[in-house]
């Protein structure tokens, strides 16, 4: 396996984390309470963007096959 492939792993697990956390973060987050919206919907794209960013980075993963 490549320097880059592992690279790339390790950049996706850390993505992976960072995700987990924001998505642990956001449920903490009570409705109830006076919350700021505009956070919130920060945390939600970040955590979108993390996700779209993990699958780009697992597609590099896959080796080509031939056709």
């Amino acid at each position: 396996m490549s320097a880059d492939h592992e690279r790339v792993r390790a950049r996706v697990i850390e993505l992976e984390i960072e995700h987990r956390d924001l998505d642990a973060a956001i449920g903490l987050l009570d409705p109830a309470l006076d919350r700021d919206d505009l956070l919130l919907r920060r945390m939600k794209k970040r955590k979108l963007y993390l996700k779209d960013e993990i699958i780009r980075l697992k597609i590099q993963l896959v080796p080509d096959i031939p056709a």
